[in-house]
């Protein structure tokens, strides 16, 4: 008994696979990274995936397994730049398990459709599963999480003028969905004792002019800027953005109070 192999389409189908997996252990860890990484981190594991099959040594089964460890290794190093071994190996084992649970809800769709499909299928719709699939997952995993988060964090922006970072503790208010009407990019809202700090970097051309309702006005505006950069404290994490829009609250955050600024939650998203 043998199996034909197409080695094009078990290429795709790994560097598909290997993105869902990647996306998803970096929402489980927190960690952050570019398209681009995350793509290079993809492409690694299928090259490998592809190699290890080809290979005329022992049986497929034991060189899967036997690879399965340096190759998840591989791609978070080069996809989150991790560095500690024991924390490559911890991550690759987040990942494993996000392959398990993704793989089961595959299946379970699969099966599902089985009656319809009589049988057949095609390497389009098992990517179009494994999507449907990752989304599921990303759905829960995100609503576990969420439930376990913090609701201070800690903001830093720089301030090019002063020549240093302004620390700020802000509150993340999982119902903000205030965006910008043009880009409907996510607008975070800081104080005006904030605002005094971070004049300098408010520029005339970057200024952006945000509707808002809240209780006891039925709509108004807010001042808003695009500022270059923040960074974002996550559990012993950095979240960096660019091109954040900050808006200045004229009431409601008092100059006393706990935190300074009101994240909105998008930010926090990979």
């Amino acid at each position: 008994m043998y199996y034909k192999l197409y080695i094009d389409s078990v290429f795709i189908l790994q560097f598909i696979t290997n993105l869902y997996l990647l996306s998803l252990a970096g929402r489980f860890l927190r960690c952050t990274a570019t398209h681009g990484r995350k793509c290079l981190g993809a492409v690694f594991g299928a090259v490998l995936s592809c190699l290890t099959l080809m290979l005329p040594v022992g049986s497929m089964g034991g060189r899967i397994f036997v690879s399965a460890l340096p190759v998840s290794v591989g791609m978070m190093y080069i996809t989150y730049r991790i560095h500690s071994i024991r924390k490559l190996i911890h991550s690759s084992l987040v990942m494993a398990g996000c392959g398990f649970f993704l793989g089961s809800v595959m299946i379970w769709i699969l099966n599902r459709l089985r009656v319809i499909l009589r049988g057949r299928g095609n390497l389009f719709l098992t990517i179009m599963i494994g999507y449907l699939a990752y989304r599921i997952f990303a759905a829960v995993l995100y609503k576990v999480m969420s439930k376990g988060r913090n609701s201070l964090r800690t903001v830093r922006f720089y301030v090019p003028a002063l020549a240093q970072e302004i620390r700020v503790r802000a509150f993340v208010d999982t119902g903000d969905h205030l965006a910008d009407p043009v880009s409907g990019a996510p607008v975070s809202v800081i104080s005006k004792k904030i605002a005094r700090c971070m004049s300098s970097c408010f520029m005339p051309e970057k200024y952006h002019a945000v509707p808002y309702r809240s209780v006891g006005k039925d709509n108004g505006i807010l001042n808003a800027y695009e500022v270059p950069e923040m960074i974002i404290e996550e559990e012993g994490q950095e979240i960096r953005r660019e091109h954040v829009i900050v808006a200045i609250c004229d009431t409601g955050i008092s100059e006393e109070s706990v935190y300074q600024m009101i994240l909105h939650p998008r930010l926090l998203e990979n």
